[in-house]
């Protein structure tokens, strides 16, 4: 794992390095540069707005009451999104403005899915797990009762108990 994360640490910038070289060397400093700035406010631009969005998404979960697994992911992949955007450079570049396609965050949403399902287990007996697997003592059992709130009574008015 460090030797990945030192790998992306500094691999990354030598070769975005190369490119704004190369690239430089083509079309000019100026220019080069000003493609720069440009691709980091349009990308604060599309980072604010998909977050927004995404921010409606999660609170009409909520409100539906809808577990917000999705709405979640969306999120954190539209903030790294906006990160690796206003780094300067065009490869990172290109992978912000990636993800900030829907269709794009749904394949990686359903990629990281599959990577995580064998890592991330949830056992209940309310969905359907064996009573068998819920003593193992590799599965964290968590007793709680669901209390439906009183559809009679207002928010913020006081009951005599």
């Amino acid at each position: 794992m460090f030797l990945r994360l030192l790998l992306l640490f500094i691999g990354i910038p030598v070769l975005e390095l190369c490119i704004f070289l190369m690239l430089g060397n083509r079309i000019g400093i100026p220019t080069t540069l000003g493609i720069i700035v440009v691709t980091a406010v349009l990308g604060a631009y599309l980072t604010k707005s998909q977050g927004l969005k995404a921010l409606h998404k999660y609170q009409s979960a909520i409100s539906s009451g809808k577990l917000p697994h999705e709405e979640v992911m969306d999120g954190l992949m539209i903030l790294i999104a906006g990160a690796v955007l206003l780094t300067p450079g065009f490869l990172t570049d290109a992978i912000g403005f990636s993800l900030l396609i829907p269709t794009v965050r749904d394949i990686v949403r359903a990629l990281v899915k599959t990577k995580l399902k064998d890592r991330v287990r949830v056992a209940g007996e309310a969905m359907g797990a064996p009573a068998e697997t819920m003593n193992r003592p590799d599965v964290i059992t968590v007793e709680a009762e669901v209390i439906e709130p009183d559809p009679g009574r207002e928010k913020g008015s006081k009951s005599s108990t």
